[in-house]
């Protein structure tokens, strides 16, 4: 599974929709739309046309942080940070996404409900710099342990997807790669090329 993270602050030139729409062309499984800044009234509109988008290619649309807008668009999932998920109850019907950055996270995410875990960040990343990567390790140690899909995130390219795989990760993830491409349908494509290999 190729799971794309949106961020609209760096894409290069192309629209924001035919980003996601061609890397959807290109092997994208699911999208998640991470647009933390927006508020409700922001987030709404861009969530109703990439649920448009995502529903056209049969594929699940997640969309992060704001439950409501989850709700209102009947979205396949809502994803929240590890912190914001033990605090609160969630009510969705849908698929149940944490990030998670340790082996205790994970197992007190799906000990509590997660459908899924999303850990990060695998590799060096423009997006965490200063951060060290947690590599491979996590995904092997996290895998040890818990039965839920986890997806890998964090500096995922084509040249070291087979490692995340090989560590034993049910999805990779991906946002830089992708929504920064000036050639989003092939940057996806290069990597579940690799993911199919």
């Amino acid at each position: 599974m190729l799971y794309l993270i949106t961020n609209r602050k760096i894409i290069e030139k192309d629209n924001f929709y035919d980003v996601v729409e061609n890397a959807i062309k290109g092997g994208v499984d699911a999208v998640l739309l991470r647009e933390k800044d927006l508020s409700y009234e922001e987030l709404l509109p861009i969530a109703i046309k990439l649920k448009n988008i995502a529903d056209a290619y049969n594929i699940p649309l997640i969309v992060n942080g704001n439950l409501d807008v989850a709700k209102n668009i009947n979205a396949s999932g809502f994803h929240t940070s590890f912190d914001r998920f033990m605090k609160e109850k969630f009510e969705f019907k849908g698929l149940l996404g944490v990030s998670v950055h340790s082996l205790k996270e994970a197992i007190l995410s799906e000990k509590h409900g997660a459908s899924y875990i999303l850990a990060s960040h695998i590799f060096e990343t423009d997006c965490k710099k200063g951060l060290r990567p947690k590599g491979i390790e996590l995904i092997k140690d996290i895998k040890s342990q818990v039965k839920i899909p986890v997806i890998a995130l964090g500096g995922i390219n084509p040249e070291n997807v087979k490692k995340v795989l090989s560590a034993g990760a049910d999805g990779i993830a991906v946002m830089s790669y992708i929504m920064a491409s000036n050639e989003p349908y092939l940057s996806a494509k290069k990597i579940k090329d690799k993911i199919n290999d």
